[in-house]
């Protein structure tokens, strides 16, 4: 079988690592990669192989991949999108899938005018921690969801100046909860700050009402001096607690308070049971979303489909609105 043919538009920090992951997979060439910065362009392909180039139309027409990452700055994904999808190219774009709801809506219709394959790089689901938790709630293991609360938290990155934390990170989480519940978002009401970003917000709390009757919070900044990276998702079962960075699962289950005296009960409500550290098989998540990626090219479903990245921005997009009218937004 002859070996796929890929690139990377950007090499920056998220960038190096795709070209980095595809340098690593079997039956996959690297043939380019291209960043406006010769710099970052150069070392990528030397370290992980392929051309070098600064612009990425030329790497296109000349290298021809079959598929590309695009790990661009957020302003730029629809002007790349564009010139990917016209030339026939399947593309994964990274998170958010666009700077607004307009023009994610025209990304997802140029690839699919062009016919070409469109996922969006929340990679967060391939998680293997966030897969075994989904699978345990499809199963009914924490029974009715009652709430779900999300913490993404650390210092400033550098690397970031184009949008704020809700656009930048606030996506992942949004996009999570939608997916770990199968529910929708029915409104929200947001509070933002901005402290050292010179631009744009770095600190967001949101409450939120899904369409199953759970409540959500979600708690993100640039401000914190320790990186937080979790979720808790109560029922009435238990909590379970993912922590993505570590890729830990636990499961705090609810005792049972039999023969304890009626008043006692009354004040304690729910009691404490055992704590579950389930076993998850650890693996990078890039990986496991770029091979996704490559089997959506060759014919399997999408995992995070254009329509996924859209309403993670459409939702980016209600809480900045909240904040700003200092209102509750109904979706």
């Amino acid at each position: 079988m002859s070996a796929t043919k890929v690139g990377v538009v950007g090499v920056g920090a998220m960038g190096r690592n795709h070209a980095r992951v595809y340098s690593e997979m079997p039956n996959v060439e690297l043939v380019g990669v291209a960043d406006m910065f010769a710099s970052n362009a150069s070392q990528a392909a030397r370290r992980y192989g392929g051309a070098d180039y600064t612009d990425y139309r030329k790497m296109l027409d000349e290298q021809h991949p079959q598929a590309v990452s695009v790990a661009v700055p957020t302003g730029d994904h629809l002007e790349v999108a564009l010139e990917v999808a016209q030339r026939g190219i399947h593309l994964l774009i990274e998170k958010p899938i666009a700077f607004d709801v307009a023009e994610a809506r025209q990304i997802i219709q140029i690839c699919a005018d062009c016919g070409v394959v469109l996922a969006v790089g929340h990679v967060e689901r391939f998680n293997p921690a966030v897969i075994e938790l989904k699978q345990r709630l499809l199963q009914g293991e924490l029974g009715r969801i009652f709430q779900v609360d999300a913490r993404r938290q650390s210092p400033f990155p550098a690397r970031v100046r184009d949008v704020g934390v809700v656009v930048d990170l606030a996506v992942h989480d949004l996009d999570l909860m939608r997916y770990v519940t199968d529910a929708e978002f029915t409104r929200v009401f947001a509070e933002t700050q901005r402290q050292i970003h010179s631009t744009h917000e770095d600190l967001l709390t949101a409450l939120f009402r899904l369409s199953n009757g759970a409540v959500g919070t979600l708690s993100v900044n640039w401000l914190t001096p320790a990186k937080v990276r979790e979720m808790r998702v109560l029922g009435e079962r238990g909590m379970f607690h993912v922590d993505y960075i570590t890729q830990d699962l636990y499961f705090y289950e609810n005792g049972t308070t039999a023969g304890e005296w009626d008043a006692l009960r009354q004040l304690r409500g729910m009691s404490e049971g055992r704590m579950i550290r389930h076993v998850v098989n650890k693996r990078e998540p890039l990986r496991a979303e770029l091979e996704s990626f490559l089997r959506a090219v060759n014919g399997a479903p999408v995992a995070v489909s254009g329509e996924d990245g859209l309403k993670a921005v459409m939702l980016a997009q209600a809480i900045i609105t909240s904040s700003v009218k200092e209102q509750v937004v109904k979706l």
